[in-house]
């Protein structure tokens, strides 16, 4: 028990870890959400909805530990990797919480299905080996490293023949890296071995390089700078952000946000670039994102709170209100990409609130 509490303490908040201190200390099989111990910091509307779409997603859950979408087709790694991450922002007790079986299944098929020469997590999608999956794939990874206990990982004689946490997130950001190298844009696109890159996908390559790196992965300095160097090649003086090629800037929410918190949490919030799609992101908290609603949400949201927290506090105001009004009975969000990932996207769209999570931390 000491143990976990050790691991712990290196990549919990505070108030996460005496959170999960109280909840091991009083009963470690008994589900207790995160505001038990600190009375009405996170309001009720927003614990209600929240613990509504965990349920949704733990009853989605496939037989092999897996999240797909029946309907829109959606699934892989990384889908899988956001509906992980959702139970681990709730503050639920990863290791001892009654959702601790869904985030073993989901990390256990997450690792089984990394490809162990190249490392790459990514599943098939329109004939490309997705990076969108190895990106989200390997934030839930560097989310968990830490927080999930290896040694309740896996079970039996097949413990020894497979990956740790630490060993799959360390391929996944080999692979990250290997793959970027091979770019001249020094960004990502939908296969580990393109030539040309996109701001959307890179953004997700980012984030997860970033938590890798908070997690205490080594990742290249050479290959952050050089991540950065394409986003800032991308920003308009305005703040937007093109999607690829050589100019193309609109008011993409979705892109504007996604730049704004790469420059965030790569810690360049000195650059003139960050200060632009910034003041860019504040200016629209009104904007929404069309069909990329949940999407842009999901980013918005992060990068927000890492830039100015009384322009999050405002906008959160707002995204409550909708989410609550969307909910559908059965604890999910509808929407272009499927139950699964709309319902993902956003409940980590308001797991702000709780700040559990790493990559959340200012």
């Amino acid at each position: 028990m000491m143990n976990d509490l050790n691991r712990c303490i290196t990549r919990c908040s505070v108030i996460g870890l005496v959170v999960l201190i109280a909840i091991v200390v009083a009963n470690p099989a008994r589900a207790q959400f995160p505001t038990v111990q600190i009375g009405e910091a996170v309001p009720r509307d927003i614990r209600e909805i929240y613990e509504k779409g965990l349920r949704y997603l733990a009853s989605s859950q496939g037989e092999s530990g897996n999240w797909q979408d029946v309907t829109s087709g959606y699934g892989g790694p990384g889908v899988t990797g956001m509906a992980v991450m959702t139970f681990l922002a709730s503050g639920e007790d990863p290791n001892f919480g009654i959702y601790s079986g869904n985030i073993r299944r989901g990390l256990r098929s997450i690792l089984e299905g990394q490809d162990p020469s190249t490392g790459i997590l990514g599943g098939l999608r329109g004939g490309h080996s997705s990076m969108y999956n190895h990106g989200f794939a390997m934030l839930a990874l560097a989310e968990a490293y830490g927080a999930v206990d290896d040694s309740t990982l896996w079970q039996g004689s097949v413990a020894a023949q497979q990956r740790t946490l630490g060993e799959g997130l360390e391929l996944a950001v080999r692979a990250s890296v290997t793959s970027q190298k091979k770019n001249r844009y020094g960004g990502w696109r939908y296969g580990p071995d393109a030539n040309d890159a996109d701001t959307s996908v890179s953004g997700a390559m980012m984030v997860g390089l970033l938590a890798a790196r908070n997690a205490g992965i080594e990742v290249p300095d050479e290959a952050i700078d050089r991540g950065v160097a394409y986003f800032k090649s991308m920003t308009s003086p305005a703040g937007q952000v093109a999607y690829a090629g050589i100019g193309g800037f609109d008011d993409s929410v979705a892109r504007i946000s996604i730049g704004t918190l790469v420059y965030a949490v790569a810690r360049r919030k000195d650059m003139p670039e960050f200060e632009a799609t910034l003041s860019s992101l504040t200016n629209r908290l009104e904007q929404t994102s069309g069909n990329y609603l949940r999407y842009a949400q999901y980013y918005q949201a992060q990068a927000l709170f890492q830039g100015d927290v009384e322009a999050w506090e405002k906008w959160n105001k707002q995204l409550v209100r909708e989410l609550k009004a969307a909910q559908q009975d059965d604890g999910s969000f509808s929407g272009q990409y499927g139950k699964t990932v709309e319902t993902s996207l956003s409940l980590l769209a308001m797991a702000l609130n709780f700040r559990f999570l790493p990559i959340y931390e200012r």
